[in-house]
């Protein structure tokens, strides 16, 4: 198959071409920006004599017609352009931004400050949380990929909240994440000086995944679920660890809990879980599709700690995408996604 990739200036474009240059289906036929016209490699010299393509202005109708399937590692904003250009075309797409996730229109001018993509479009996209949505995923056209700080978190949370263990109101989730995952553009948050040596907290209750994360797990509750959801800049370039913090509403000991994550994580290749005692590191799934799992339940406060991590630019965005587009094209979800973590 076909791909093309738009916004590959970015790091998670920049991930797609790494994943997707020895993906055993995939071949990237193009790559675009809005930016002048140049080889990828004068952007990302790393790739110099391994991918040397060039970048090239997007032309809807072109890409529509020559590639299968469009990745878009584009801001938020501009991702729901393309997407509703795409839109009447048989071209499958695969968002990476928000645009796409949240089911009510009205929600993204208060968490993304911008308009909504067309209440069609809203309708038609697929939640790609791929352990989780496989079927539809399957049947996809539109897939809106998930954040990094869902993903990590949704993971941990599902199991306990589907089988109604914990008290939904009761949900705090305490994310960290490495600086690569605010993007490429400069800012004086992400300067050297600023975040070496240094760890902070910021977009206090109003980071935009909030009501990501809210959506899939009231969906999972069926009801409505409010958290507490406070996330962290750290001074390492890539990898997120999730700490949640859940009620349980009886008395269930860790490995009994335990039990329950490795039935139910069992035939999904990317969900690793930790033994009682052990919790995972971000560096044990760093450059990898991975997501760990460990966990532990408090008797005395009757309270449950579920640890997550992944690779933010992996499981967290372009992993997940190609996993994504290999379930929407019918080949095993692990191809081209073979890669240990990067160790130490």
């Amino acid at each position: 198959m076909k791909a093309a990739i738009i916004g590959t200036t970015g790091y998670g474009g920049g991930e797609l071409i790494r994943l997707l240059a020895n993906h055993p289906h995939f071949t990237i036929h193009s790559v675009h920006t809005t930016r002048d016209e140049k080889p990828v490699s004068e952007e990302y010299p790393h790739l110099t004599g391994i991918f040397d393509k060039v970048l090239t202005k997007i032309d809807i109708e072109k890409i529509a017609e020559e590639a299968d399937v469009v990745f878009l590692a584009t801001p938020s904003k501009v991702s729901g352009k393309l997407v509703d250009s795409f839109f009447d075309t048989k071209i499958k797409i695969i968002d990476l931004s928000g645009d796409m996730r949240l089911k009510k229109g009205d929600s993204y001018k208060t968490w993304y400050g911008h308009d909504p993509v067309k209440d069609s479009i809203l309708a038609e996209a697929v939640y790609g949380l791929s352990e989780w949505h496989k079927d539809e995923i399957k049947d996809a056209r539109l897939l809106a990929n998930p954040g990094c700080y869902p993903t990590a978190a949704l993971l941990g949370l599902a199991p306990v909240l589907e089988e109604k263990l914990i008290d939904p109101s009761s949900i705090i989730i305490d994310a960290k994440s490495g600086v690569s995952g605010a993007g490429r553009s400069p800012s004086m948050g992400t300067l050297y000086a600023e975040l070496n040596e240094n760890f902070k907290i910021y977009k206090v209750n109003e980071h935009q995944h909030i009501p990501e994360i809210e959506q899939q797990l009231s969906k999972w509750n069926g009801g409505q679920v409010t958290i507490t959801f406070s996330t962290h800049l750290i001074p390492i370039t890539r990898g997120i660890m999730a700490t949640m913090y859940v009620q349980l509403r009886n008395e269930v000991d860790t490995e009994r809990l335990l039990d329950l994550y490795e039935q139910t994580y069992h035939a999904h290749p990317f969900i690793r879980i930790r033994k009682a005692g052990v919790f995972p590191a971000v560096k044990e799934v760093k450059g990898s599709n991975f997501c760990d799992i460990g966990l532990h339940a408090d008797r005395r406060t009757g309270r449950l700690t579920i640890v997550s991590v992944i690779d933010n630019l992996m499981k967290g965005a372009a992993g997940q995408a190609v996993q994504n587009a290999n379930l929407m094209f019918g080949i095993d979800e692990t191809a081209g996604l073979g890669l240990i973590p990067l160790y130490p």
